[in-house]
């Protein structure tokens, strides 16, 4: 019997080859044009103009004008009397700094034992019990017929670490202010080291307020924070999978 695959199902299989075809040429491509030279440092450009760039929106309270204070000094909204050198306009530039140091450990036991055993016969049956050694053999006892015992055992033991450590501090754009004055920033660090290029990235929400005078703000400060760091390169491309071993890792069940 000849067996037919569904149109849709070959359709997406196809869809899916193109398209890895697509990104492995694409990338094999962007790696020939770095032989003997290195990863290629990015350009520096608005991060608002980058494709799949979306601008922030959050739930915001009422707005509300400020007091009027008449012949006083104290602005209100200051923060000080002399001009704040601190970042609070689009474009200004402020320093993030990234200091994380996480370590979990997790053990896991499982053992599982089961014994069954059952019987099963006819001791009486309006004697026609009597009668089954004209059809079976004559060693089968009628009160025995069937019988089965089954052991089962199983035994499970997983352990899993994870140490973390990443300290670095880089330089972030304002890219938006929020209507309650909170800060959208963003932030992208490219470092190469002879043929390796490590990439570091920071986006959030910040408050004016969290800012340091020194013009710093810590990670643990920003809200829906988006902190990236990895690289490309020579050792990079040594330490991943093949192409063809992702795609069998994604599609195989096994």
């Amino acid at each position: 019997m000849t067996s037919f695959r569904p149109v849709s199902s070959t359709l997406r299989i196809a869809a899916l080859a193109v398209a890895v075809g697509s990104l492995s040429a694409c990338n094999a491509l962007s790696r020939l044009s770095e032989v003997g030279s290195g990863p290629q440092v990015s350009g520096i450009e608005n991060p608002t103009q980058k494709h799949g760039y979306q601008p922030v929106s959050m739930p915001m309270p009422q707005p509300s004008p400020p007091p009027q204070n008449a012949n006083s000094l104290w602005r209100p909204g200051s923060r000080a009397f002399f001009k704040d050198q601190r970042a609070k306009e689009v474009g200004d530039i402020l320093t993030v700094a990234v200091s994380i140091s996480e370590s979990a450990s997790f053990n896991s036991t499982l053992t599982r034992s089961r014994d069954a055993s059952e019987n099963a016969g006819i001791t009486g049956l309006l004697g026609f019990e009597n009668s089954l050694n004209k059809v079976l053999p004559d060693s089968v006892n009628p009160a025995t017929l069937a019988g089965a015992t089954g052991t089962s055992t199983n035994t499970n033991t997983g352990t899993t670490g994870r140490t973390e450590t990443l300290t670095v501090n880089l330089a972030a754009v304002i890219t938006q202010i929020l209507p309650n004055g909170n800060l959208v920033i963003s932030g992208k660090q490219e470092i190469r080291v002879n043929y390796e290029l490590r990439e570091l990235g920071v986006q959030g929400i910040i408050r004016p307020e969290d800012i340091s005078s020194s013009n710093s703000v810590t990670y643990d400060k920003i809200a829906e924070a988006r902190i990236s760091y990895g690289g490309r390169g020579v050792n990079s491309d040594l330490t991943q999978p093949r192409y063809g071993q992702q795609v069998l890792d994604v599609i195989l069940p096994f």
